[in-house]
């Protein structure tokens, strides 16, 4: 018998003969019922004040864990929730998952964690693995969906949320940010610092994010009569986005104020910038970026970038989850918070070039 299982002398002869403390011994030893000791332990089932204290007095007497895998069966919830991600090497991620992960612990949900490229070609045999699982529900993160596999999880009664991405077909619950109204923030703060030859650094084409941000970016400088005169991708990646600031500095147009779709893509530009081309940011070129990660707040990069709430995108993935798995209801909701620009130092353009008139 184990150490953690072994119970107290006047249980002695009354263990279960499997060894392993029961909610039968608990029972006994808290003088309730067998289903009240399910029910204490049963998130949003009814149980008295008196009776609670009562079970988790005898359980932590007699070392016991309630069992989630038999409960599952019971109940048909596994209590758990997939989470699919593209990448990690976005410092946004790390940091959203693990909120998102700590607020699903609160509602007594635990995430399994799946990585997949970003393409709906790819990310179909991981939901595949997920769904053997029997999650209760998947977020995604950065990726896409095909239409089939949407088609399998809703008839599955399987809850989709879209986090920070937004399906053109809009099945999906999703949260995001307003990229439109960010990249739009972006270029009239370009425009009103003074600069006029704009580029743009593209992520993955095929996301909702790099679409939205670029088409604010790009409506913003239509409107004040202004165009790009430099774009490259970078999809989100690290390799790419320096392969695009290469091309970028050696531009015969070179902008003189660039908009890089998030900001893991922008440190890496900045660093091209400076240290390769030896241009200095923001005197030859002011850099701005998309997140906020807190590197970008760093003294030696002093980054600006439009902030994403990760707290409130949280929040409300978690309660459309909830929501979801709680009800019936199927229909789709999007929901799209404010983000903020934080200005710093690497788009403010120096008094001096302004007065200079260059």
């Amino acid at each position: 018998m184990s150490e953690q299982s072994a119970p107290p002398s006047s249980l002695s002869g009354k263990i279960s003969v499997s060894g392993r403390t029961t909610s039968a011994d608990v029972a006994r030893l808290a003088g309730v019922s067998q289903s009240a000791v399910s029910r204490v332990f049963t998130d949003g089932a009814s149980a008295s004040a008196k009776t609670s204290a009562k079970v988790k007095e005898a359980a932590a007497r007699l070392g016991y864990r309630p069992n989630r895998l038999a409960r599952s069966l019971l109940t048909g919830k596994s209590y758990m929730v997939g989470l699919v991600v593209a990448y990690l090497d976005n410092y946004f991620y790390p940091e959203v998952l693990e909120k998102l992960s700590k607020a699903l612990q609160q509602q007594g949900y635990h995430v399994l964690m799946f990585m997949a490229a970003q393409t709906a070609e790819n990310i179909d045999d991981v939901v595949e693995e997920i769904l053997e699982y029997q999650v209760d529900a998947i977020v995604t993160a950065s990726v896409a969906l095909s239409s089939e596999l949407a088609d399998r999880c809703q008839s599955a009664g399987i809850p989709i949320v879209q986090f920070n991405r937004v399906q053109e077909q809009s099945r999906f619950s999703s949260v995001t940010t307003d990229n439109h109204r960010g990249g739009r923030q972006i270029a009239c703060h370009l425009i009103e610092q003074g600069y006029h030859r704009f580029g743009y650094i593209a992520g993955w084409e095929g996301a909702s994010t790099q679409r939205d941000r670029e088409a604010g970016f790009r409506a913003a400088l239509c409107e004040n009569g202004f165009d790009l005169s430099f774009r490259a991708v970078g999809n989100f990646r690290t390799e790419q986005a320096y392969e695009a600031a290469k091309l970028l500095v050696s531009s015969p147009d070179r902008p003189d104020a660039v908009f890089v779709a998030n900001d893991a893509m922008a440190l890496v530009v900045m660093d091209v910038v400076r240290h390769e081309a030896g241009l200095r940011v923001p005197d030859d070129m002011a850099i701005v970026g998309y997140d906020d990660i807190p590197p970008a707040g760093w003294p030696s990069y002093d980054l600006t970038s439009f902030s994403q709430p990760a707290d409130e995108m949280v929040e409300n993935t978690v309660n459309l989850l909830m929501h979801h798995i709680g009800s019936e209801e199927t229909e789709p909701r999007q929901i799209i918070v404010s983000g903020k620009l934080k200005v710093r130092s690497s788009s403010k353009m120096p008094e001096r070039v302004k007065h200079a008139g260059i």
